[in-house]
């Protein structure tokens, strides 16, 4: 007797879409197993939290090896591990990538992964507050707001993006990126809409789901090349699970990690840690790919940032009440305000830089491991490139699976990546020099102007950029002649009957934007491939 249908491994953005999908079928049995706890911090409910949660104990935090791409740094990774996962600590911005970005991942031999094979799926999971539309959703568990908070600087840089020659765009998940605008945020009334509000709470009732909180997967336990449920860790106790269908849904880093220890990967790195071979996929770990951002800081002639209100007590309680009265205001923000999408060159297909501004200033030690809020007024702009062409990795450091994995991104190693991110450098610095920037400008803190060539533009990103939280592609999704795919376009891991990956980790290439969005699409699609193997 199994204990369940189909066992979840990692209740994140996708765990918990496919969970709370499949949940709505009594047939269906499903057990959710998850390494954090359930999501009761409030900070977590509340947008600004943020900046709080994201280097909290709700994180995995990760850390990579020393890179030479970055000065031979080590870089702090969050994960989220809390019910939600990285939806419950993340910025909170909605955004899908281009259609180009899917279409390619169908032109790589992926079958059903087109954009038009995937809109049907962000659209069921979405909740559009500006209505239904051909491109947008309503009725789907997953809250999409407009910003509640429109900051005079902000309103000056779309101006000045403007000026500098960028269309003004009010919709970045509509008929086209490119431009300037503000974002929308996973949010309904004010309050952050992780996929654990969207999709479990709704769900926790029915009989058919069993929801275990920390409790960390060891293990997929294997049978005559099957999966047949999975080993897993609950306050130091061991104890099993057995299921029809097993779906790891653990995000970039956990998924390919708990294949590894389940022999699962290369044979080579398997027999180092003294794993015995289940099957052979080299592809297991590779090809990791993630969003590197370098941040240029302004001072601001007006005594008006989020600054002052992080050193203001009577400006805080101003703020929550503002929130608590009329759920709008500081409280509501993001990781960013407003967006812009643009081409580093002109021979560029599509856009290829991404930017986050907001109206606010702060330091982050070289590891990115603390966050200090500058005393005076400032505000930042970020860019990163959208389609990363450095490739890293995820191994073992131990057969034991309470350590954390070895992480090497290998930051800016390809040339693209090291040309496109010192143009979006100086995008920045021209877009804050347009007259409607000027009123506010009152010089540029960091990199400063005294950084003026490529080479010293590129020294200033290698010494101070960092991820922008967007680990994916670490179980490639690929056709039968691609060595290095772990999964089909089913998400069946090759080779093994019964087991899956739903997760950011599938994606065989890094979309042009922020990671959530799509993470729950892939979990929405994998509860149809899941329900009909089950049918």
């Amino acid at each position: 007797m199994s204990d369940a249908d189909v066992i979840v491994v990692g209740g994140g953005s996708a765990g918990c879409a496919l969970t709370g999908r499949l949940s709505e079928d009594p047939k269906i049995r499903v057990l959710l197993l998850e390494a954090g706890p359930r999501d009761t911090d409030p900070w977590i409910h509340l947008p600004v939290g943020y900046f709080r949660n994201i280097l909290s104990p709700l994180s995995w935090g990760f850390e990579t090896e020393a890179d030479a791409g970055i000065n031979g740094r080590s870089m702090i990774w969050p994960r989220g591990k809390v019910l939600g996962g990285s939806s419950s600590i993340n910025g909170l911005i909605y955004i899908r990538g281009q259609a180009e970005d899917y279409d390619h991942w169908r032109q790589l031999g992926n079958a059903g992964w087109s954009f038009a094979d995937l809109l049907p799926y962000f659209k069921r999971a979405e909740h559009q507050e500006r209505g239904e539309s051909e491109l947008h959703g309503t009725g789907g568990p997953l809250g999409v707001s407009d910003l509640r908070l429109k900051h005079p600087i902000c309103e000056a840089f779309i101006q000045a993006a403007e000026q500098a020659g960028y269309p003004r765009n009010p919709d970045f998940n509509g008929t086209s990126q490119d431009g300037v605008g503000y974002y929308q945020l996973t949010t309904r009334n004010g309050m952050r809409s992780s996929a654990a509000v969207a999709y479990l709470k709704p769900a926790r009732r029915r009989p058919n789901l069993r929801i275990e909180t920390d409790a960390l997967a060891t293990k997929v336990l294997i049978e005559n090349g099957r999966a047949v449920g999975v080993a897993y860790l609950k306050h130091g106790i061991p104890y099993e699970a057995r299921a029809r269908e097993t779906v790891l849904s653990g995000g970039a880093i956990n998924s390919p990690q708990l294949l590894l220890l389940s022999g699962i990967g290369p044979a080579t790195h398997l027999k180092e840690q003294g794993i015995d071979v289940v099957r052979d996929l080299a592809g297991v770990g590779e090809n990791l790919q993630d969003h590197y951002q370098a941040r240029v800081i302004w001072r601001c002639t007006r005594a008006i940032t989020h600054n002052q209100i992080r050193h203001s007590l009577w400006r805080q309680a101003t703020v929550g009440a503002e929130w608590l009265f009329r759920r709008s205001g500081a409280v509501t923000i993001g990781a960013g305000e407003v967006g812009l999408f643009c081409k580093s060159t002109p021979e560029v297909a599509t856009a290829d830089l991404q930017y986050h501004f907001m109206p606010v200033s702060f330091e982050r030690s070289a590891n990115g491991n603390s966050i200090h809020v500058h005393e005076w007024p400032g505000f930042n702009n970020t860019v990163n490139q959208s389609r990363p062409e450095s490739h890293g990795w995820v191994r073992l450091k131990s057969a034991d699976g309470r350590w954390h994995p070895a992480i090497q991104p290998n930051y800016l190693t390809a040339e693209t990546d090291r040309r496109a991110i010192v143009a979006g450098i100086r995008i920045a610095r021209r877009i804050a020099e347009m007259p409607a920037m000027r009123p506010y400008t009152g010089g540029e803190y960091s990199p400063g102007a005294e950084v003026t060539t490529d080479d010293e533009i590129l020294d200033f990103v290698r010494a101070k950029g960092g991820t922008i939280y967007h680990p994916v592609g670490t179980c490639k999704m690929g056709p039968d002649g691609d060595r290095k795919a772990v999964v089909d376009a089913e998400l069946k891991v090759r080779g093994i009957q019964g087991l899956r990956v739903a997760d950011a980790s599938i994606m065989p290439t890094l979309i042009s934007g922020n990671t959530n969005a799509a993470a729950i699409m892939i979990g929405e699609k994998a509860a149809d491939l899941v329900r009909a193997a089950l049918a």
